[in-house]
């Protein structure tokens, strides 16, 4: 599968659909990855990239958390 090239929005959606779908814990974590990168048409290797810059810039859902903590 040829990676995609995405918006910052795209990957920003498709972020928050993985760590929501993590959340629910109803897949494992590589089921989920798997699940998630079939839905959005994009390769495992390009949701790794999209899942590390999320955890670095705090995207939703992550800062959504950290601003009902805090």
């Amino acid at each position: 599968m040829r990676a995609k090239r995405l918006t910052a929005q795209q990957k920003k959606e498709v972020f928050h659909a993985l760590v929501t779908t993590q959340d629910l814990g109803v897949m494992t974590v590589s089921q989920s990855v798997q699940h998630v990168a079939k839905q959005f048409e994009i390769t495992e290797a390009q949701l790794k990239q999209i899942e590390d810059e999320g955890i670095d810039a705090e995207w939703p859902p992550l800062n959504e958390a950290a601003q009902i903590l805090g």
